[in-house]
């Protein structure tokens, strides 16, 4: 079992984009993740691994958080102290009611089965913490912790 990631590590650098949630800009986040994290020269394994974790929070916003109608997705990357890297998907979509159940894998609210359930699986199998915040009518909170090798 992974460790659990201290929070209050020192921020070194920080970046914050907002974005329409249309999907053709899943692929802009992941890029500008990746490239603001380039600075702490990571292994391409590790890089991939924060952009597989972005885009997997990011399309969950597309497709959950706004249910077909446009919103807004930030994302907010710090870099802090110890190679710790934080990244903080926030949608003010409908909220998740039970957040519990959603994590739970194969869980779906889709009912034409087009999605897999799998979509914080995917997360925490990329990263070293997931945590999720979320308030029904009121937007979920995605964060991300990955703590690069030296």
């Amino acid at each position: 079992m992974k460790s659990r990631v201290d929070f209050s590590a020192a921020v070194e650098n920080q970046m914050t984009v907002t974005l329409p949630s249309y999907s053709v800009n899943e692929g802009m986040a992941r890029s500008a993740v990746a490239a603001f994290c380039a600075q702490l020269n990571p292994t391409a394994v590790e890089l991939a691994d924060i952009k597989c974790a972005v885009s997997e929070a990011v399309t969950n916003c597309i497709v959950h958080a706004y249910r077909g109608n446009v919103g807004e997705i930030r994302i907010t990357v710090k870099l802090c102290e110890g190679r710790l890297v934080m990244v903080e998907i926030r949608d003010r979509g409908c909220g998740i009611e039970n957040v519990k159940q959603a994590r739970e894998p194969l869980y779906t609210t889709d009912a034409e089965g087009e999605r897999s359930g799998m979509g914080f699986t995917v997360m925490e199998s990329f990263c070293d913490e997931v945590r999720v915040s979320s308030r029904v009518g009121k937007g979920t909170t995605v964060a991300l912790l990955k703590r690069l090798h030296k």
